[in-house]
């Protein structure tokens, strides 16, 4: 179980803009790492506080401590069975047994047995307080049948129920539930207080197993701008990367990654997910081709953009432009996003990162 992260300050102040507001469904939608799971955990976190002040939920009550500890009667987390074990959140006892039983692995998506656990939830008496809140993360993982379910009980919900929807493709929900609730775009921090923000956060100890604590060395601030610039400034994306492996080493490979890729390379992208490495690609094609025509780059350096010009025989060719041929970049581009489509689901994982790296040579080699 992990303790409560504090909000981050750009978060806390949209908290507070929330909570002035009234409506008993919310829809926060953004891209990836901007705290949307977080902001609607602490919309929800308040609500059902016995004590909430202008701020947000008091943090001291027993609500608040059984939401913490994840064990509130009053708050259904509709998630994917895949995120519920990942964050910690129980699941049913049926799906746990089955689980546990290895009949199926954990489904990905939010299934339509939860949405009407969740629409059973809503009629139940409250335990506590005065408020029911139903939390759906990420909300685009509802296929058409597990939305429509929950759709009447959106609408007009019994009692003192509020939902809080939470999503990074807001395009992919059904128009029917985008328009039963009240829109919040989640707002993209300022470069330098994200920054600071995530070398305290980064630096914090993690939790171990009871009250032992596992302390980290506190990572150097370049190594973590290197990371936030190479996820386009997400807070919670860069501090994600930073927790998952050492920041020192991430923003090492992350540098070297275009000089990798011009050499065809595979060892640099050995350990990364597939959608991952799609991702890096199509940022790296984006810089390279920003380049091209003159523009600054967004999440590479300058430094790591500049290719030695191509060889023979390891002499360079005389003459030959430094730059990669703009037709050649193009085409790549386009490849990746037909990759990134299904790159989810690859037939053979190693065998697409040596196509990727593969194509990535090509069109960096190309004049």
């Amino acid at each position: 179980m992990t303790r409560p992260q504090r909000l981050a300050p750009w978060l806390q102040t949209q908290l507070e803009g929330l909570l002035t507001q009234r409506g008993h469904a919310w829809l926060l939608t953004g891209p990836s790492g901007l705290g949307q799971f977080e902001l609607a955990l602490a919309l929800a976190r308040a609500w059902l506080c016995e004590k909430p002040t202008a701020q947000g939920a008091c943090g001291q009550c027993g609500s608040c401590h059984a939401v913490d500890v994840h064990t509130h009667a009053d708050l259904c987390m509709l998630m994917p069975e895949t995120l519920s074990l990942a964050l910690g959140w129980p699941l049913d006892e049926k799906t746990q047994d089955d689980l546990d039983s290895k009949k199926r692995k954990p489904s990905k998506e939010i299934k339509v047995d939860a949405a009407r656990e969740a629409v059973s939830f809503t009629q139940f008496t409250r335990s506590r307080g005065n408020t029911k809140v139903v939390l759906v993360f990420p909300a685009e993982r509802m296929n058409n049948i597990t939305a429509n379910t929950l759709l009447k009980t959106l609408e007009e919900p019994p009692g003192a129920v509020k939902f809080v929807l939470a999503t990074e493709s807001a395009h992919q929900l059904l128009p029917t539930i985008r328009s039963r609730c009240l829109g919040h775009t989640m707002l993209w921090p300022e470069f330098e207080p994200a920054l600071d923000w995530l070398l305290q956060e980064a630096s914090r100890p993690s939790e171990g197993e009871g009250s032992a604590k596992k302390v980290i060395r506190s990572p150097d601030a370049a190594d973590l701008e290197t990371l936030l610039v190479a996820v386009g400034g997400r807070p919670a994306d860069a501090l994600a990367w930073a927790q998952s492996s050492p920041p020192s080493e991430a923003a090492q490979h992350w540098h070297a990654l275009p000089k990798a890729m011009a050499r065809g390379d595979v060892s640099v992208l050995a350990n990364w997910a597939p959608a991952l490495a799609v991702d890096a690609l199509q940022k790296l094609c984006h810089d390279v081709l920003a380049v091209r025509v003159g523009a600054s780059p967004r999440f590479f350096s300058a430094v790591d953009l500049a290719f030695p010009p191509p060889a023979v025989a390891g002499k360079p060719i005389a003459g030959s432009p430094a730059p990669p041929g703009f037709y050649a970049l193009t085409r790549w581009s386009k490849e990746l996003s037909t990759i990134a489509r299904t790159v989810e689901h690859p037939y053979n994982a190693g065998l697409l990162l040596e196509t990727l790296v593969s194509r990535a040579q090509l069109a960096l080699s190309a004049r």
